[in-house]
């Protein structure tokens, strides 16, 4: 069930990421990095199937996450570019081409290898010093930060990518704390849960990363913004899960280079999908944009 719940919740984050992506590219460009983003595209009833994909996705992943090893589900999760892109060739018309398929097959190969390769299992988490836990929270947190301040400083057109993979890797936190979650609601019930500080910071890092992720699609192409979410989140799980939640993979040299082989094929895949043609450019929504745009200089910068 653990591959199943996986595999159904990133085809439901796939199309949801697309919807909403084809939504904010509409919004005003003034909104970026604001919440007021969100109220905006809350009026775009596209843009709430999006999200209603999402929250799906993410219900399904949480039962993946329930029931299995955060590096083992996150790799799955990896897959929401493949169904991205099902849906993206059906709105664009494109075939995929001898570089679609490869990405496919890097992608999908990638993620069946790093599975045989590192045959991922939990681990104890009592044995975990809570130095540990939040040296290994705190530097992911602070990793997210620093791809946002590095984005600000940057070109507009060259935001996306950054954005996104701040997002992606708050995705990741979030997973591996929705995990360790479960354990306390199996452990301690739902008044452990609410006593507990995980589903506080669940949240908040669930609503950062969809401001970040939508400021993404709002200001690039889908192309630029989602190969960057989809390898940093279960990049960031994955390391959560063996930093603070004693996931443990096969260390001997050649399950380490299958590892290596794998996610390197699975990241290299995701790239090479989200820049095909077939993905959506977003580019129909720049003239279709409401509300004051930020003024831009001859280098690209806002002023």
């Amino acid at each position: 069930m653990v591959y199943l719940y996986g595999l159904v919740g990133a085809c439901f984050l796939g199309l949801g990421f697309v919807l909403q992506q084809e939504a904010a590219a509409r919004a005003p460009l003034a909104d970026i990095l604001s919440f007021r983003l969100l109220l905006d595209l809350m009026k775009v009833p596209r843009w709430l199937c999006g999200i209603g994909f999402m929250v799906i996705g993410q219900i399904l992943s949480a039962l993946a996450l329930a029931q299995g090893d955060v590096s083992r589900v996150e790799p799955l999760l990896a897959t929401n570019l493949l169904f991205a892109m099902a849906l993206a060739r059906y709105i664009s018309g494109q075939r995929l081409g001898r570089a679609g398929w490869a990405g496919v097959v890097l992608l999908s190969g990638g993620v069946a290898m790093f599975m045989v390769a590192g045959a991922p299992e939990g681990g104890d988490e009592e044995h975990i010093s809570a130095l540990r836990h939040w040296l290994v929270l705190g530097s992911v947190v602070a990793m997210a930060l620093v791809l946002v301040v590095i984005a600000r400083h940057l070109r507009l057109v060259e935001e996306p990518p950054l954005l996104a993979a701040a997002a992606g890797v708050l995705y990741g936190l979030q997973d591996a704390l929705t995990r360790e979650a479960s354990s306390i609601l199996n452990d301690s019930g739902i008044t452990g849960l609410v006593t507990s500080w995980q589903p506080y910071v669940i949240v908040a890092s669930a609503v950062v990363g969809l401001v970040l992720v939508q400021s993404a699609f709002e200001t690039g192409q889908l192309r630029q913004s989602l190969p960057a979410l989809t390898a940093a989140e279960p990049l960031a799980g994955i390391v959560c899960g063996i930093g603070f939640l004693g996931d443990t993979v096969q260390l001997t040299p050649l399950a380490i280079t299958g590892q290596i082989i794998g996610l390197s094929a699975a990241v290299g895949g995701v790239f090479i999908l989200g820049r095909h043609p077939a993905m959506p450019t977003g580019a129909s929504g720049n003239s279709g944009r409401s509300g004051e745009e930020p003024a831009l200089d001859d280098s690209g910068r806002r002023r």
